[in-house]
């Protein structure tokens, strides 16, 4: 994919982030230099197609491999299987299999995915797609990027903020054209999907820019074939097993966060913001006192493996219920103490155990201040903020309940 421009997006710290205009990667002597421009004047003149691509790829999920991080099973080179935070089997699949599931695709969808083809721009059929639903991997069936996540990007392809889960696309790098690129393939089959490019909305400041395609459109309802379940799916593979969400805030999300996804039974912790007025608020925002959100973390889990209660009991564990609109070092009413309940079980539930921990004296006469209110729409936080504590390594004050 050819990108309009690129931005550069750098995290400085918690409470902003940069945005710095850069050149499309030209790097290298005079002549390079020419030769990218040339390269490019054919892309516009192709329309980002055919002639403006190079064949390098084969088919296989070999090709998948970004430096060095990934090695795909083979006959010769088994894995273990690899499952990805949402419960999907991500295990890379045998370059046989791939061949055989490609061996199935039209001539287009063959040379965009197994050859790093690209459509022409405004050309492919789900650009202009606005049902409800999930795009998946045309080759294997993975669930690739959601409806919920789609945006107009005006670049002729369809362009996505974030994929279905981080873990089911691989990204490589792209150096052809005398420029540095971000390829993105599927991480169970290794096919070419686009690029991806730090121009896109907040709150991640990506555009992953897809050839329609690669991708196939399961809408909102549809059955889902057994390839785009979960590894979890019901018996048969006809209904996926249920998963529930919870939300909770509990002072700083950093800590919350990374103590619930230690939770056996918890799929995935991702910090947001939750309960206040203006939609896709930022941290800078946030931080104003101004927007009435509350840092919370959404918890998903599955209710088969992990309860409820057990998530309340950790949570009240993690943190100090006691104080008010703040939490050990933080103050503010962004981090008040707060679980916001999806249901009416939940509801019954959360009151029940704060009424439970009130009797028991545990906190002396220190009232809990807690409050359970019907969860409004979530914002995730920006992607610095997520997993914080794993990448950066910083010290928390909560509590590890588990």
């Amino acid at each position: 994919m050819k990108p309009m421009c690129t931005t550069s997006r750098t995290a400085t710290g918690r409470n902003a982030k940069g945005h710095t205009s850069i050149l499309p990667g030209m790097r290298g002597s005079v002549a390079r230099h020419l030769a990218a421009v040339m390269a490019l004047a054919t892309v516009i003149a192709t329309g980002c197609g055919v002639a403006g691509e190079p064949a390098h790829r084969t088919a296989g999920a070999a090709e998948a491999a970004t430096d060095s991080t990934r090695t795909p099973a083979s006959p010769e080179n088994s894995m273990s299987p690899k499952y990805s935070k949402s419960g999907y089997d991500i295990t890379p699949l045998p370059r046989d299999a791939v061949a055989k599931l490609a061996a199935k695709l039209d001539p287009e969808a063959y040379r965009i995915t197994q050859k790093s083809g690209t459509e022409p721009a405004f050309c492919g059929n789900l650009l202009d797609n606005h049902k409800d639903g999930v795009y998946v991997c045309v080759v294997c069936g993975l669930p690739l990027f959601s409806s919920q996540h789609k945006f107009n990007s005006g670049t002729g392809w369809p362009s996505f903020y974030q994929p279905f889960d981080p873990a089911h696309i691989v990204r490589k790098a792209d150096t052809g054209y005398g420029m540095v690129r971000t390829e993105i393939l599927c991480a169970r089959c290794g096919a070419h999907l686009g690029h991806v490019f730090d121009d896109g909305p907040r709150p991640t400041g990506e555009r992953h820019c897809l050839n329609s395609a690669a991708l196939k459109f399961h809408e909102k309802g549809a059955q889902l074939p057994p390839e785009s379940q979960p590894a979890n799916a019901g018996a048969g593979g006809s209904n996926p097993a249920p998963v529930a969400v919870a939300y909770f805030a509990g002072g700083c999300f950093w800590g919350v966060e990374h103590y619930f996804h230690r939770g056996p039974g918890v799929i995935d912790a991702i910090s947001g913001y939750m309960q206040g007025h203006v939609d896709h608020p930022t941290y800078r925002q946030v931080c104003s006192d101004t927007t009435g959100h509350a840092e919370t973390v959404k918890v998903v889990y599955d209710p088969a493996k992990i309860t409820y209660r057990r998530l309340l009991e950790a949570f009240f564990t993690m943190h100090d219920p006691t104080q008010l609109n703040r939490q050990g070092p933080d103050f503010g009413d962004q981090y008040r103490s707060g679980i916001w309940y999806v249901d009416e079980e939940q509801k019954r539930e959360a009151d029940a155990y704060i009424e439970e921990l009130a009797a028991s004296g545990r906190f002396g006469s220190r009232k809990i201040v807690t409050q359970v209110e019907p969860a409004k729409t979530f914002w995730p936080a920006e992607e610095y903020h997520q997993e914080y504590i794993a990448k950066n390594g910083a010290a928390c004050h909560v509590k590890d309940p588990w």
